[in-house]
């Protein structure tokens, strides 16, 4: 019981550091898209999808002009 306990922790835990690592990921590639023209380009082609498949996309990019 205990070592079944330990292995669904560090699950968890690989899982939480690589979802960490995929948001750093977006994010740095997110920054690369600073000019106005490059932001509105960006806006019309998350348009294109729904807002549950960019909600990260778009969170993201709301807590840039939050800093």
């Amino acid at each position: 019981m205990a070592a079944s306990l330990l292995t669904a922790v560090r699950e968890h835990i690989r899982e939480t550091r690589e979802a960490h690592a995929g948001r750093a990921a977006l994010e740095r590639e997110l920054a690369s898209y600073s000019s106005a023209s490059d932001l509105n380009d960006l806006h019309a082609i998350l348009d294109r999808y729904s807002d549950h498949e960019t909600a990260q996309i778009r969170r993201i990019l709301a807590s840039r002009h939050n800093i």
